[in-house]
């Protein structure tokens, strides 16, 4: 007997006439992504078909358990939509099942099929009881649901159903340009962007002397965990250094962190533009520090009419936490080398700002030109979850 993924897509299928866009993007995903293994993939309207060499299955399923866009899949037996041969494949599929309660649900899409759903699931249930010893139906509770759907050529039988990460597929959306910190907040919030289908490229600001290179790749380290679920990530890196310095040379010392973020939203909206980026995205949460208030963030969104999102502008610090540990990327985030976020943080930065006091301070140095400077010089890497060649960069 055969077996093969079934995909199924969840909410995808509400988009109506669109429908082909995303199923056809989920299926491009799914083939970038196991282009290395020996699978054929088939689709339809209502889910998508993976045959696989039985030995690479469970290298396969950690793949699908990281792609968008699936909410449900089963690993099933495909056999002839024959009843003999239907009849046969439940005895052998239950055979080294350990079980004492079992239900059968068989759903009949070939209508063709000489017997119906329910009088053919009430016979399958007799053969398991004649083949199997000391089990019994159990309708409302059963420890296996086994279930059998019929197709025109084809039959599947299957007991588990797995849950996928939902969402949408990554391409499905334009691009967000992700202000990607070494942190533990940012990783999370470009995960939760592209669950929505929406491509990343991520943007690093790095001061160096005063961040180092441990820092730098503790981002690239963070972008390949990322990159596991899209193709690819363009990582561009962002010489803040002369900014930084200025602004705290030239500012009031309690307006270093607000002053010093309108000068990365004004870079992320120029190299949006540059890169075809429609938004930014980060990892900013209401109160959690005092750039994040509500206040400092008008003052800061001041600087762009570009949207901003934020993913987990809502969730609190443990919760945060607990999907950072479920990508694998938090122990990355804890790890001590600090960016030019955390480096320069004066002793008591301004919770509520006042965008007059900002405008005044950004005239005593000329900003404008020293971003056209920082833009001369970006560096970009391209990530992919399968490239080590950066994880030494410089």
């Amino acid at each position: 007997m055969n077996r093969v993924i079934l995909i199924k897509y969840g909410e995808l299928t509400t988009k109506k006439g669109n429908r082909n866009f995303f199923i056809n993007t989920l299926y491009q995903m799914i083939l970038k992504k196991l282009k290395n293994y020996d699978v054929k993939i088939s689709k339809d309207i209502s889910r998508m078909y993976i045959e696989f060499n039985d030995n690479e299955i469970d290298s396969i399923l950690d793949r699908i358990n990281h792609i968008f866009g699936i909410h449900t899949y089963q690993v099933a037996v495909k056999i002839d939509s024959n009843e003999d041969v239907i009849n046969q494949a439940v005895i052998d599929y239950v055979y080294d099942k350990s079980f004492k309660t079992f239900k059968i649900e068989v759903k009949r899409s070939d209508k063709t099929f000489p017997i119906s759903s329910m009088d053919y699931a009430k016979k399958l249930g007799g053969i398991v009881l004649k083949n199997k010893d000391n089990i019994k139906v159990d309708v409302h509770n059963p420890e296996m649901l086994l279930k059998v759907e019929i197709l025109d050529r084809y039959t599947y039988i299957y007991s588990d159903t797995f849950y996928g990460l939902g969402g949408y597929p990554v391409g499905t959306q334009p691009k967000a340009m992700l202000m990607l910190s070494g942190g533990i907040d940012s990783p999370v919030a470009g995960y939760l962007t592209m669950k929505r289908g929406v491509k990343l490229d991520a943007v690093y600001f790095e001061a160096i002397p005063h961040t180092s290179i441990e820092a730098r790749n503790k981002v690239i380290d963070l972008t390949r965990k990322l990159s596991v679920y899209t193709d690819k990530i363009n990582l561009h890196i962002v010489n803040f250094t002369q900014i930084q310095e200025a602004i705290y040379k030239n500012c009031n010392g309690d307006y270093t962190i607000t002053i010093m973020r309108r000068m990365m939203y004004r870079i992320m909206e120029r190299l949006a533009k540059r890169y075809k980026g429609l938004v930014i995205a980060n990892g900013e949460s209401i109160g959690q520090v005092a750039s994040q208030t509500l206040t400092s963030m008008s003052v800061i969104n001041e600087v762009t009419n570009m949207p901003v999102i934020r993913p987990v502008a809502c969730l609190d610090k443990l919760e945060i936490i607990d999907i950072a540990k479920k990508i694998d990327t938090y122990d990355i985030s804890i790890l001590p080398f600090e960016d030019c976020c955390t480096v320069f943080v004066p002793k008591h930065p301004v919770i509520n700002p006042c965008l007059n006091e900002c405008l005044f301070n950004e005239e005593k140095f000329d900003y404008n030109k020293m971003i056209d400077d920082v833009l001369k010089n970006i560096e970009t890497i391209v990530i992919k979850e399968d490239d080590n060649e950066f994880s030494n960069f410089l």
